[in-house]
């Protein structure tokens, strides 16, 4: 079946999670912005629309479980085991890698000075971001899912919009770091530490790129429909 170019980012991906591969080719962000329809954003990056179309017209079987889990607090639960704790795990080792690198081969890449500060800003917003999720908002989506209740009307709108625009800021990071490494190009001088500093960034990016659709267009909008049908029971 072709894809719909009228069908927002997020609904395809949402549809088959295989097509997030298709859109990191071609470097479309479909989390922080997949409110766009497709045509949107290949005009936006000036593409051909029927190639990008066409590579996202995966042959079935598509995955049967397509929409991730059908509650919201089994999905918060699933961000976190999967996607919480890849970048607790996996923060301060790659922080401790993009240092020693910089500090090696800053001389002849001055750029890793930027790519340093970025990954560190980077850093530093996602652990109280992540800590907020699992301590106040996702227990939060849990009681409302299950008692009815968020406390005061639109309680969870307004943290789930701050929410929204601090992966927006990560994400603009990200761009950054992909940006100063030409796509994480592997330079012909590159050590073994630099070149798996180069995979650790690339294999962040994309884990942050399906945390945050799985919250920006799944997880968040799902809470706030929920929060306002229960306000106007």
């Amino acid at each position: 079946m072709a894809v719909d170019v009228s069908s927002t980012l997020s609904d395809l991906v949402t549809q088959d999670p295989r097509r997030t591969r298709v859109l990191e080719k071609f470097e479309i962000d479909y989390c922080c912005h997949g409110q766009r329809s497709l045509r949107e954003a290949v005009s936006e990056k000036a593409l051909d629309l029927d190639l990008v179309a066409a590579a996202l017209d995966i042959a079935d079987p598509a995955p049967t479980s397509g929409r991730g889990p059908a509650e919201n607090a089994e999905l918060a639960h699933d961000i976190v085991d999967t996607h919480h704790a890849y970048m607790w795990q996996e923060m301060p080792r790659l922080q401790a890698l993009v240092d020693k690198v910089h500090t090696v081969h800053g001389g002849r890449h001055p750029e890793l000075a930027d790519v340093r500060a970025a990954f560190t800003q980077m850093v530093a917003a996602l652990d109280p971001h992540m800590t907020t999720e699992e301590r106040v908002i996702f227990p939060a989506i849990s009681r409302l899912e299950k008692q009815g209740a968020s406390g005061a009307p639109g309680a969870l709108a307004e943290p789930i919009a701050q929410l929204r625009a601090e992966h927006d800021a990560v994400g603009e990071l990200l761009k950054e770091i992909r940006t100063l490494t030409v796509g994480y190009d592997v330079p012909d001088d590159a050590c073994t530490s630099y070149r798996a500093m180069l995979v650790g960034l690339q294999e962040m990016e994309l884990d942050l790129h399906e945390h945050i659709h799985k919250e920006n267009n799944i997880l968040f909008p799902r809470t706030v429909e929920l929060e306002r049908l229960v306000a106007t029971q």
